[in-house]
C-alpha cells in the first residue's frame, strides 16, 4: 500500500499552460446536453461518486481521502465495465467542478503508449502551474486509462515523472491486468481492485435506464441481459441499446438473437443429446442446430459447460469429472501411441 500524502502546491512550477487537446477514446465525461443518439454507456455514466453502482467500500474510501485533502496516486484494476473510469472521473468532477477541463489530463495509454508521450504531454502538463482561483492552487490529475498497454520504457519514465511532480500532480492509472504494471509503479500507488459487478447491481442500473428510456422489457429479457453481461455494466447497456434498436419489445429471445448467443433451451437440448444419443446422432443433431441458428462452436462449448456446472449439486463432483475426462483422454493417447 502506497503512503498517502497530503496535497500541496509546487511553488517552483512554471507559469500555467493549458493542457493539450484530449482525444475522445470512448470514455470521455458526458456533457449536459446529450444527443438522443448518444451511446447509453456515456449517457448514463455516473456523474458523482454517489451514483456509482457498486464497490461502495472502494468508493467510500476514495471519497473520504478526497474530503480530507489526502488523495494519493491511484491504481484501479479489474475487468472491463466495472466502474474504474467512472469512479475516477467522478472524483475529478468533485475536486475541480467548473475547472474540470483545465485540471485533468486524460490519455488512453493503449494509443498513447510510448515514452514520447510521457516525456512530452505528461511532463508538460505535470510541470505547469495549476490554474486555480482559490487561495491555494489545486493539485492536478493525470488519468492514464488502459495503462497496462504502456511499454516498459514508458512505465519507467512515468515512475520518474511521478516522483518529481508529487506535490502538484496526482496520477490515476487504470488497467485490466495489474501484473503488466511494473512493480516500481505499483509501489507508488494505492491499489484498488474492481471485481465484476454483482447481478443485483446490474439489474438495478438496467431498471433505472429502462424506466428513463421508457422501454418495454419483460422479466425474462431483463434476466437475459443480466446473465449475458457477466458482471460488465458497459456490456449490459450496449446489449440493451442494441436490442432496443432491433426490437421494440425486449424479450429473452430478442436479447439472445441480437447478441448471437445460444438460447438456454437450445443448450438444454444439446446437453440432452450429448448425454443420451449416440456419437453419430449427437454429431448430426448438433451440427444441424449450429448451422440453422448460426451458433459459434466456442459459444456452444462454453454454454454447455456452464449448464453442467449450474446443474451440479457439488463442485467436487464436477472437478472430479473434468480431471477424469482428461485422464481418460491421456490414457487413450498413450495406448494409441504404443
Amino acid at each position: 500500500m502506497a503512503e498517502i500524502m497530503e496535497i500541496d502546491d509546487d511553488d517552483d512550477a512554471p507559469a500555467a499552460a493549458p493542457p493539450p487537446p484530449k482525444l475522445d477514446k470512448g470514455k470521455s465525461p458526458l456533457a449536459h446536453d446529450v444527443a438522443k443518439s448518444a451511446p447509453w454507456v456515456e449517457k448514463y455514466r455516473p456523474k458523482s461518486l454517489a451514483d456509482v453502482a457498486a464497490h461502495r467500500d472502494i468508493v467510500d474510501t476514495i471519497d473520504r481521502l478526497t474530503n480530507e485533502n489526502r488523495l494519493p496516486h491511484l491504481l484501479l484494476y479489474g475487468p472491463p465495465g466495472t466502474g474504474k473510469t467512472s469512479t475516477i472521473l467522478a472524483v475529478a468532477r468533485k475536486l475541480y467542478g467548473s475547472q474540470y477541463q483545465n485540471m485533468i489530463l486524460e490519455l488512453n495509454a493503449s494509443d498513447d503508449r510510448g515514452i514520447g508521450v510521457v516525456r512530452q504531454q505528461i511532463q508538460d502538463f505535470a510541470s505547469a502551474r495549476s490554474l486555480s482561483f482559490g487561495a491555494k492552487p489545486s493539485v492536478k490529475l493525470v488519468l492514464l486509462d488502459e495503462a497496462d498497454a504502456m511499454t516498459k520504457d514508458a512505465q519507467f519514465a512515468l515512475r520518474r515523472v511521478i516522483e518529481k511532480h508529487t506535490k502538484s500532480t496526482r496520477f490515476a492509472l487504470i488497467c485490466n491486468h495489474v501484473n503488466k504494471i511494473i512493480p516500481a509503479l505499483q509501489s507508488r500507488c494505492t491499489r484498488f481492485r474492481f471485481a465484476p459487478l454483482e447481478a443485483t447491481h446490474i439489474r438495478e442500473r438496467l431498471q433505472y435506464v429502462i424506466k428513463a428510456e421508457g422501454l418495454d422489457v419483460d422479466e425474462s429479457g431483463l434476466t437475459a441481459l443480466v446473465r449475458l453481461s457477466n458482471g460488465d455494466m458497459r456490456k449490459a447497456l450496449n446489449i440493451l441499446q442494441s436490442t432496443h434498436m432491433a426490437s421494440q419489445h425486449i424479450t429473452e429471445e430478442a436479447v439472445y438473437l441480437c447478441t448471437g448467443n445460444p438460447m438456454p433451451k437450445d443448450i438444454e437440448q444439446i446437453a440432452y443429446w450429448l448425454l443420451n444419443e449416440s456419437f453419430t446422432t449427437s454429431f448430426r443433431y448438433i451440427s444441424d442446430i449450429k448451422m440453422r441458428k448460426g451458433l459459434a462452436l466456442i459459444d456452444i462449448v462454453r454454454e454447455v459447460t456452464m449448464y453442467r456446472l449450474c446443474s451440479a449439486c457439488n463442485d467436487k463432483l464436477q472437478l472430479g469429472s473434468l480431471i477424469s475426462t482428461f485422464t481418460n483422454a491421456r490414457c487413450a493417447i498413450v495406448a494409441a501411441a504404443k
